[in-house]
C-alpha cells in the first residue's frame, strides 16, 4: 500500500483503541475502592476528601482533591486514584477542552472521583471525547500546527495525538501494575476479585 493512500487518522486512533479495547479496559474492570485508594508506600499522594491532604497542596473543586506540590524532588509515589486523576484531567480533559470544544478543565477546577467506579466513568467519558475529537480532524487536521495551547505550538496535531496515546498507555499500564501489586500483597482481602 502506498503511504499516501493510508488513512493516517484511522491508524492513529487504532493505535490507542486496540490497546484500550484488547488490554487495558479488561484490566481496569472491577477496580475496587480499596485498590483505588491503596497507598503502597508511605506518604503516597492520592485523591482524598477535601482538607485531608498530607501533601503541600490540594487541587480540585469538589469534595475530593488531588495531592500536589510543584517540582517535588524526589517525586512522590502516587496511588491509582492519583494516577487516574492525572490521566482524566491533565492528559485528556484539559486537551479535550483546548482542542475539541469540551468544557474547560484543569487540575484546580476538576471534581475528582471519590470512588473507583466514578473515576472509571470519567475516564471512559474523556476517552470518548478524545477519540471523537481526533476523528473529527480527518487527515488534513493532523497536519495543522497544535497552536499556543501546547508547549510546542509549531508541531502538527499528529504529534499531540501520538503523545497523548503514549501517555495513556504509559500511565494506565502503571495503574495495572499497581493492581497486580495490590493483588499480590493483599491476597486475603482481594484474592478472587479478578
Amino acid at each position: 500500500m502506498d503511504a499516501n493512500e493510508l488513512d493516517w487518522n484511522r491508524t492513529l486512533r487504532e493505535q490507542w483503541e486496540f490497546h484500550w479495547n484488547h488490554q487495558l479496559r479488561a484490566r481496569l474492570k472491577g477496580l475496587t475502592d480499596e485498590e483505588y485508594f491503596w497507598a503502597p508506600a508511605p506518604d503516597a499522594w492520592s485523591v482524598r476528601p477535601r482538607g485531608r491532604t498530607t501533601a503541600p497542596a490540594q487541587l480540585g473543586a469538589g469534595n475530593f482533591t488531588m495531592d500536589y506540590a510543584p517540582q517535588l524532588v524526589p517525586a512522590a509515589f502516587t496511588t491509582i486514584a492519583w494516577r487516574l486523576g492525572h490521566v482524566i484531567v491533565g492528559v485528556l480533559a484539559a486537551r479535550n477542552a483546548a482542542h475539541f470544544g469540551a468544557p474547560a478543565a484543569s487540575y484546580e477546577t476538576w471534581e475528582y472521583a471519590g470512588s473507583a467506579a466514578t473515576a472509571l466513568d470519567q475516564l471512559e467519558t474523556q476517552i470518548d471525547v478524545w477519540l471523537a475529537g481526533v476523528r473529527s480532524l480527518g487527515d488534513a487536521g493532523l497536519r495543522v500546527p497544535i497552536g499556543e495551547k501546547e508547549p510546542f505550538p509549531e508541531m502538527p496535531m499528529a504529534d499531540l495525538v501520538l503523545h497523548i496515546h503514549r501517555e495513556l498507555i504509559h500511565h494506565l499500564s502503571e495503574v495495572c501494575l499497581l493492581r497486580d501489586l495490590y493483588l499480590h500483597t493483599k491476597p486475603a482481602t482481594n484474592g478472587a476479585a479478578r
